[in-house]
């Protein structure tokens, strides 16, 4: 049975559609990303499998449960860590893990030897007297998802939990979600880090609330059909504007020093791209065919299904 299960869920705040019609399904011990810039509609659609929200419509099952006629039973499964996860700064790391298996009805015998473990997987248990005010930003993270697994929760939802972490305490994050899924445990994860999506079992890019491609990175990269010309040149800037202006339905864009072009043109004529950037006096190091990101592959699919940008959820 899916861990997670969603068919056709929607919902809408007034005229805006936050989340439109998506369809996932998670199955226990997986990590599965949505992916989406802000304002996609991720937060809205944990905050839906949370039973925090009700859908507009459809329908949503999380560890067998629906999440609006069992919502007491989804909460009693899940652990949920939000964007600002309620850590209390003038409390103790140990404090707070007490805190939160309090509010879970966690027996001391329970929590001392769970605590134990997911302090050592976390990196804390040297901290345990120290203040959360006082943690990296990091650590706090790393404590409020110890807090949130406390109960030993068959689902974990964590909504951009590496958001403004640093590369050391994101690579050590994700290093606990792979130990959790020898547990069975099923976690779907919200990110606009797409090198970070890369790590998960299953993605669903999201855009303006709606899945514009779903399955491991490697099938989404492989259905998009896209080819990509990696373009070195010392003006990357305006080299992308140049070939924005004389290759309509190409897709230009800035990776560092160098231009990821995807479109028509991309794979199969690179020497008219070098040509033409040379004429325009810019100097070209060298061109190739790569294969494309995950960056690539959803800026490609944004730009197909109209762009666009909005506020919100």
């Amino acid at each position: 049975m899916d861990a997670i299960r969603t068919e056709a869920l929607t919902r809408s705040f007034a005229d805006l559609k936050a989340v439109d019609g998506l369809g996932i399904a998670v199955a226990p011990g997986e990590i599965f990303a949505l992916v989406g810039p802000d304002g996609a509609g991720k937060t809205t659609t944990l905050r839906m499998l949370a039973a925090i929200l009700d859908p507009t419509s459809g329908d949503a099952w999380v560890a067998g449960r629906h999440v609006v006629r069992e919502a007491v039973g989804v909460q009693e499964a899940i652990g949920y860590m939000s964007q600002r996860f309620g850590l209390y700064p003038d409390l103790t790391v140990q404090e707070n893990i007490d805190f939160f298996a309090d509010i879970q009805c966690v027996s001391r015998k329970v929590r001392r030897e769970r605590g134990a473990v997911l302090l050592e997987m976390a990196g804390l248990g040297p901290f345990q007297r120290r203040m959360a005010g006082n943690l990296s930003g990091g650590m706090k993270q790393k404590l409020g998802l110890v807090c949130a697994l406390i109960h030993g929760p068959r689902v974990l939802l964590l909504d951009e939990p590496t958001n403004g972490v640093d590369p050391v305490s994101r690579r050590d994050f994700w290093r606990i979600l792979y130990g959790l899924l020898r547990e069975g445990v099923a976690v779907l994860v919200s990110t606009s880090y797409l090198d970070e999506a890369e790590r998960a079992s299953r993605i669903a890019l999201i855009h303006e609330g709606r899945c514009i491609s779903q399955g491991t990175p490697e099938e989404v990269r492989r259905r998009s059909g896209a080819s990509v010309l990696e373009i070195r040149t010392d003006r990357p800037r305006e080299a992308a504007a140049q070939l924005r202006d004389h290759l309509p339905g190409a897709i230009a864009s800035l990776f560092g020093r160098s231009v990821h072009l995807a479109g028509p043109p991309a794979g199969e004529d690179g020497p008219r791209v070098r040509a033409l950037l040379v004429a325009c006096g810019i100097q070209v190091q060298d061109v190739r065919e790569i294969e494309p990101s995950l960056e690539d592959v959803f800026i490609s699919a944004v730009t197909a299904a109209g762009g666009g940008r909005r506020a919100g959820h």
